[in-house]
């Protein structure tokens, strides 16, 4: 079952092309690393992927509904506890439970603790506890083990492994060595030969 598939995609940020002719496809338990230097296009690459921005050209094959995106925002109510936030992702997400979410990310004993009182890790770990309630089988991830220690990046790595033995899919920016056993694309090889621009204006993203 294929659940994502990119055909001769072109993306563009700030109205300067910084990928063109990529294409890609993953299916039920397959999983990707994007690599390259600063500026190479990865965010636009998610963003593209995750329906932020329209592609500057090709073609994105997958349901609007499967893809979760997680960037450098937690995408947390500072007000809330952990367990409320998680509830509130669950229920928007129109999923059950989060008592697993809390398990992959060692945060059971912070259920009733209020989001801003979190440290950068561990408002970083219940931000990525939000996937496992998405319910959404396409991971779309930028930097995700930013602020985490080498024990939460292993969480994190563990809970995509479950992902994809569940069928998901995952797409990856990281520098980071997550230890899992999947391909590595650099992106920076589908950088255009020459500087072009596009109409679209991204001002208002």
């Amino acid at each position: 079952m294929t659940r994502l598939a990119l055909t001769d995609l072109a993306c563009a940020r700030g109205g300067l092309i910084v990928i063109e002719g990529l294409s890609l496809s993953l299916g039920a338990g397959d999983a990707l690393i994007l690599r390259g230097p600063n500026g190479s296009g990865k965010t636009t690459l998610l963003r593209t992927v995750a329906g932020l921005q329209p592609p500057a050209a090709g073609r994105i094959e997958a349901d609007p509904e499967a893809i979760a995106y997680a960037a450098h925002a937690d995408g947390l109510k500072g007000t809330l506890s952990v367990g409320e936030n998680l509830e509130f992702w669950a229920g928007l997400f129109g999923t059950r439970g989060i008592d697993a979410a809390l398990a992959a990310f060692d945060l059971r004993d912070m259920r009733e603790r209020r989001a801003q009182a979190l440290s950068a890790g561990q408002k970083r770990r219940l931000g990525l506890a939000r996937l496992l309630v998405t319910g959404r089988p396409v991971w779309a991830l930028d930097e995700p083990t930013v602020s985490l220690d080498a024990r939460a990046v292993a969480m994190f790595a563990e809970a995509v492994r479950g992902h994809l033995a569940e069928g998901g899919a995952a797409l990856i920016a990281t520098h980071i060595e997550l230890g899992l056993d999947v391909p590595v694309l650099d992106v920076a090889q589908f950088k255009p030969g020459e500087a072009r621009t596009d109409a679209f204006d991204e001002a208002f993203l």
